[in-house]
């Protein structure tokens, strides 16, 4: 019982939209329909400034910490139990009942997630994203690359099969959601990070 109703809150909590809440406390347009209409901390930071861009990436990434952190802390759970708690508080954020299943993209609540699950692995993801964001400026390609070598990191670090799994869904769905994205990049049409 305590598994399912876990489970449940974390896709709740996962679902909160940080930078749809955020922008609109103060005081901006609805972020879903500016810039990219995404919800996430990159278009929040391009449409509503750089502070609420920062308070997105900051809220969403603990929406993926909570629910993992409290699931791992669990001696009744299992890897494969905190595995699933982990992946429907990403559902969440990629499909939020409050928004009627519009979400975004999922990088930085991917990104609190595996601080709890992989830290290890999360720190040498972050130097692929900001070697390739240095390089080329762009955040999407920094996000996608990043993505796809975690699920091979958290493996070589933590050497979990459930925990291999789920982050190859997460890492997955980060792909998959990023596919317009994609689209730009090969046609040199995407758009380029300004400090």
């Amino acid at each position: 019982m305590t598994f399912i109703v876990l489970t449940v809150l974390a896709y709740l909590i996962g679902a909160i939209p940080c930078g749809v809440v955020l922008t609109r406390l103060c005081g901006k347009e609805d972020i879903r329909q500016a810039g990219s209409g995404n919800i996430g901390a990159t278009n929040v930071y391009r449409v509503a400034g750089r502070g609420l861009g920062i308070a997105t990436l900051v809220g969403d990434a603990l929406k993926g910490v909570i629910p993992t952190l409290v699931a791992s802390n669990l001696d009744s759970f299992s890897i494969t139990q905190v595995a699933i708690v982990a992946a429907a508080t990403f559902l969440g954020h990629l499909y939020p009942v409050y928004l009627g299943f519009k979400g975004g993209k999922g990088v930085a609540t991917a990104l609190g997630i595996f601080i709890v699950l992989s830290p290890k692995s999360v720190l040498l993801a972050l130097l692929v994203f900001i070697a390739l964001l240095w390089k080329w400026r762009y955040i999407s390609l920094g996000s996608i690359s990043a993505a796809a070598v975690i699920p091979f990191l958290a493996f070589y670090f933590e050497g979990s099969f459930p925990l291999f799994l789920a982050a190859l869904f997460i890492a997955g769905m980060v792909i998959v959601r990023h596919r317009a994205n994609i689209e730009r990049l090969r046609n040199g049409t995407e758009n380029k990070f300004k400090a």
